[in-house]
């Protein structure tokens, strides 16, 4: 069964189209690397773009990292070529394929049916399924695309670009603040009335959390434009991370430091988990049910998200090992 707990911080795009990138990827740090065969890669180059990620896949170490391959898109004539030729060759170097512009359920079982036909010809293992999420019509179907294909789907990403083109949205930077998307406050007495910036995308991004979660899968938030902007990017990430998010897109080497650096639990957040959790197992011990810990009463719901912190830290540090 394809892995639904793997550690997603960071999330790498990689043209498929250039060879030098592709080498160098493994070695930059994103705990998956995806290459991409669709909006990276230009008509004429599909093709050649193929035959690169297959030599990529078969020719270079990927042990550092998990490995996804974005197909084009299902409306393109490319799409089948792409499952049938790089799985066929190098499905054991893959974990997942990232599937663009998922409208609706059919479009999972689609690749889902294709992969199964595939993996049973060659003797290869279950290959999971990441979902992009970025269209209306894939939005307004998400809770019913995060229940399909539970033995291969593990994460929905939010595709912010396509999806402002798809819902007409005017927008200023792909992933970035607006400033035109602003309430004004009332006026104070001097006459002044403040303007505070909101977040375009707060909606779509809650709704692709809370479908994940209802359905075991992880949330991982897509690309910001700004290379030059780290902070912007920090600022995103963390917004991200607050409602639920695992991880985001790096586009850019430079942003793949800065997703590990916010989704990664701080040693203030691990060190209360675990005295959280040494609280709780005493208060068991003792036929308690929750206990006082700083000031804060403690439940079950306290050991859960203590859980989460620590379940996490350990992924993470296992990575960290594995990789030195």
């Amino acid at each position: 069964m394809p892995s639904k707990d793997r550690l997603h911080r960071s999330e790498l795009a990689v043209p498929g189209s250039n060879p030098r990138m592709l080498e160098k990827a493994s070695t930059l740090g994103a705990d998956v690397v995806f290459m991409d065969l669709e909006d990276a890669v230009a008509p004429a180059e599909k093709e050649e773009a193929r035959k690169h990620v297959i030599r990529a896949l078969t020719h270079h170490d990927w042990s550092r990292c998990a490995v996804s391959v974005r197909i084009n898109g299902l409306d393109t004539p490319y799409c089948y070529r792409d499952i049938v030729e790089v799985v066929e060759q190098a499905g054991k170097r893959i974990d997942t394929l990232l599937i663009p512009k998922v409208n609706a359920p059919a479009d999972i079982l689609f690749v889902a049916t294709l992969l199964a036909q595939i993996e049973s010809s060659k003797g290869l293992k279950p290959i999971g399924i990441h979902a992009l999420i970025e269209t209306a019509r894939g939005m307004a179907n998400i809770e019913d695309i995060a229940a399909t294909c539970p033995e291969r789907l593990e994460a929905l990403v939010f595709g912010v670009a396509d999806f402002a083109a798809s819902t007409q949205a005017r927008v200023t930077t792909m992933g970035g603040a607006n400033p035109d998307y602003a309430v004004l406050t009332h006026s104070d007495d001097d006459g002044v009335r403040a303007r505070h910036w909101n977040d375009q995308w707060h909606y779509a991004l809650s709704r692709l959390v809370v479908a994940c979660r209802a359905y075991g899968l992880r949330p991982i938030d897509g690309p910001f434009s700004e290379i030059q902007d780290p902070d912007g990017y920090r600022v995103a990430a963390r917004a991200a991370a607050a409602l639920g998010v695992e991880g985001k897109w790096a586009i850019h080497p430079s942003q793949i430091a800065l997703a590990n650096e916010v989704f990664t639990p701080t040693e203030a957040e691990v060190a209360r988990a675990r005295r959280i959790l040494a609280a709780m197992a005493e208060a068991a011990s003792k036929g308690q049910g929750a206990v006082m810990l700083d000031g804060r009463m403690l439940d079950a719901a306290s050991i859960r998200q203590a859980e989460v912190v620590v379940a996490k830290m350990e992924r993470i540090e296992a990575r960290e090992e594995m990789v030195a």
